[in-house]
């Protein structure tokens, strides 16, 4: 195993009190490296996964607010890393309509901001960067077949397979403007530069930890509005097709990308779920409503914007390089966290208060390694 990062750095996550964000410091702290977590707490639930880690993981984790548009502020929390996993970003397409210059000094200014300070390191850290399927456009070309609960493609192939890194890229939505010119950023520099860094565009994401909307952790969105009785919208006819993967499968391909970084370096990975774990929107609903005993009240709207009918990613490149796979089902992901939301986020649409523990350190602050 061809590993980078130094001895006695820390790992830094940007948005790293996100959903992915706390699972992967989890899984980082409890391997006995210490992290720092650099987020605005700009989104729902990232002030109680904050204070879950906080308090779980001791001083094993230092949580600096901040943001990072702020290129000195991520220079500072760069410095003396080891490792880089690069999650902060603007996550919905509906918000890059509607204010496109944030999306863009966000996901592409903030990313370059990112990279611009690890390639100032005299010894660069590993730089993982969670770009998104949306690069690939809304795929108007793949022809489809709509069956009574999905959409399939015309071509068995594809279905049996999904969709692969060779796919053109197709920038569609401010959004997927913004992530897209990141994506190609973080790819350039390691061939630019000669940085470790290796991109994941990734598909349906879903565990513990997320508390999904309208716009961002769908299969969340649909189990909590399942467990408050809320009405659900649904965009478009419903036969839209994902392939979703539970989180702690993301977090064992995250550790494998790192470990593998100067190896990897300059590559995008599709990372999803695969053939075997798909689902229509339809069909999530039934199986969550399986779960929770009820399914939410639908009401409908037209598509939205760069909406693709059909994804599902082929995984087979990541996999024949690391050797990784999925191992959980879509069915016992699903269950695993309906129990979760239903223990910690159900019984309350409103977000629990910032305890009096502080959270937040200046990233002036000196960051012991």
């Amino acid at each position: 195993m061809n590993t980078h990062h130094k001895a006695n750095g820390h790992a830094l996550v940007t948005g790293g009190a996100g959903f992915i964000g706390t699972n992967l410091v989890q899984r980082l702290a409890k391997s006995g490296l210490d992290v720092v977590v650099l987020d605005n707490f700009s989104r729902a639930g990232v002030q109680n996964n904050a204070r879950w880690l906080s308090g779980t993981l001791g001083n094993r984790v230092r949580i600096v607010r901040g943001d990072v548009r702020n290129a000195e502020q991520v220079l500072e929390v760069v410095q003396g890393a080891s490792q880089v996993f690069h999650f902060a970003a603007q996550v919905a397409v509906t918000t890059s309509l509607s204010d496109p210059a944030a999306d863009f000094e966000i996901n592409a200014r903030g990313t370059l901001n990112v990279l611009e300070a690890i390639r100032r390191q005299p010894e660069p850290p590993t730089l993982l960067f969670t770009s998104t399927n949306k690069v690939y456009g809304a795929l108007p070309q793949l022809r489809l077949e709509k069956r009574e609960r999905r959409y399939e493609p015309a071509d068995a192939g594809l279905a049996q397979r999904g969709i692969a890194e060779d796919q053109q890229l197709c920038f569609h939505s401010p959004y997927g403007c913004s992530k897209g010119a990141a994506d190609q950023y973080v790819i350039d520099y390691a061939r630019s530069f000669g940085l470790p860094n290796v991109v994941f565009r990734m598909s349906c994401i879903y565990g513990p930890h997320q508390c999904g909307n309208e716009d961002q952790g769908w299969l969340a969105h649909f189990i909590l509005c399942a467990l408050r009785q809320e009405a659900l919208t649904l965009y478009g006819d419903g036969l839209q097709v994902r392939d979703a993967l539970f989180v702690d499968d993301l977090v064992n391909a995250m550790i494998a990308a790192r470990d593998r970084a100067p190896e990897l370096a300059g590559h995008a990975f599709n990372i999803g779920g695969g053939p075997e774990n798909t689902t229509s929107l339809v069909e999530a609903l039934e199986q969550i409503g399986r779960l929770v005993g009820r399914a939410p009240q639908l009401s409908w709207r037209p598509e939205r914007v760069g909406d693709q009918k059909y994804y599902v990613s082929n995984t087979a490149e990541f996999t024949r390089r690391t050797g990784w796979a999925p191992r959980v089902p879509l069915a016992e992901g699903l269950e695993r966290l309906t129990n979760w939301l239903r223990n910690n986020v159900s019984s309350s649409s409103e977000v629990a208060p910032l305890s009096r523990t502080p959270l937040s350190w200046s990233a002036s602050e000196k960051i012991s390694a």
